[in-house]
């Protein structure tokens, strides 16, 4: 369960809540732009892009759960169970996995006009790193300009624009894109009495526009009140006053250990929060446990070299059972 969020005021963000009931070795990640590595078709990169984003680092390879390049193009993956489907391997088309497409994709294009390219005869094929499982995903891909989201479902590859630059998990992003329109009452002000001229109505509190807005921790319901705050939020255009506003965003929907158990007993909780100043290349983030800011510039790296750097988020695995 995460959440996807892009925040334009000024300097252009991207971000999300990783949700999860366990950690994943997961560590803000700098790929220099001529790290060697074997794409899962066979075919090798030799130089690329560089980018920053929080990955599991496996003997030396990156596994991004989101990033962002030097030239500000971001990426994310979000759990998509049940709908999520890839294709066998497809010669006549360019065949990226999922484990690797982030990576791919930010390594390979400068910004959203060259990705949708490289998207337009992609075959996400089914295929995973080593041992590790295969990752039922969908995608969301920004730039300054827009984002798309992608989703590799039994019909085919879906790729669509998404006008909100948001994203969560099920339902497929057409649902989200209807159910939008079951909202557009809300506002931030106080409403007006619409029932009845015959009636004498006032509301008794502030906040009463958004009376029906989601509180809930589904996919559906976090998205929607995703889109509220953003497209109600006011900041100042100064990097601190973007940050904060960005970050209350993602508080809004992210998961307080105890209020959604898993199947199996286990605690969803946040397990951290980005927000990436994709303009600048800096990589926000804070943790369940730890929720001071910090910061990772990826122009203060060595972009020239050839081995990944990984930061590790100093917070301890407390995510226990039921009891």
């Amino acid at each position: 369960m995460c959440t996807a969020l892009t925040y334009h005021n000024g300097d252009f963000y991207f971000g999300r809540n990783l949700d999860l009931a366990y950690g994943f070795n997961e560590a803000v990640t700098i790929t220099p732009r001529n790290y060697f590595f074997k794409r899962a078709d066979g075919s090798e990169i030799k130089t690329h892009y560089a980018l920053i984003g929080m990955a599991t680092v496996f003997e030396g390879y990156p596994l991004y759960a989101d990033a962002c390049n030097e030239h500000g193009l971001c990426m994310a993956g979000l759990n998509f169970p049940g709908n999520a489907k890839y294709a066998p391997f497809d010669a006549k088309k360019d065949n990226i996995a999922p484990y690797e497409l982030i990576l791919v994709i930010l390594a390979s294009c400068k910004d959203l006009v060259e990705a949708k390219t490289l998207l337009g005869n992609m075959n996400l094929f089914e295929a995973t790193y080593q041992n590790f499982p295969l990752a039922e995903l969908h995608f969301i891909l920004s730039d300054e300009t827009g984002s798309v989201v992608i989703e590799s479902q039994k019909d085919g590859l879906h790729i669509y624009d998404d006008p909100y630059g948001i994203l969560t998990n099920n339902p497929p992003f057409a649902y989200h894109l209807e159910n939008v329109k079951n909202y557009m009452g809300l506002k931030a002000q106080n409403p007006k009495n619409e029932l009845s001229d015959q009636l004498d109505l006032k509301t008794y509190c502030e906040g009463m526009g958004a009376l029906g807005l989601p509180g809930d921790a589904s996919a559906p319901s976090r998205f929607i009140k995703t889109l509220f705050h953003k497209y109600t939020s006011y900041s100042e255009k100064s990097e601190e006053a973007n940050l904060s506003q960005f970050m209350y965003i993602l508080d809004s929907v992210k998961m307080i250990k105890g209020s959604v158990i898993t199947q199996d007993g286990k605690f969803d909780i946040t397990l951290y929060s980005s927000c990436i100043n994709a303009s600048k290349g800096i990589y926000y983030y804070k943790t369940y446990d730890n929720p001071t800011i910090r910061a990772i510039d990826l122009h203060k790296a060595d972009l020239d070299g050839d081995k990944v750097t990984s930061f590790k988020l100093d917070r301890p695995y407390y995510i226990d059972r039921q009891n």
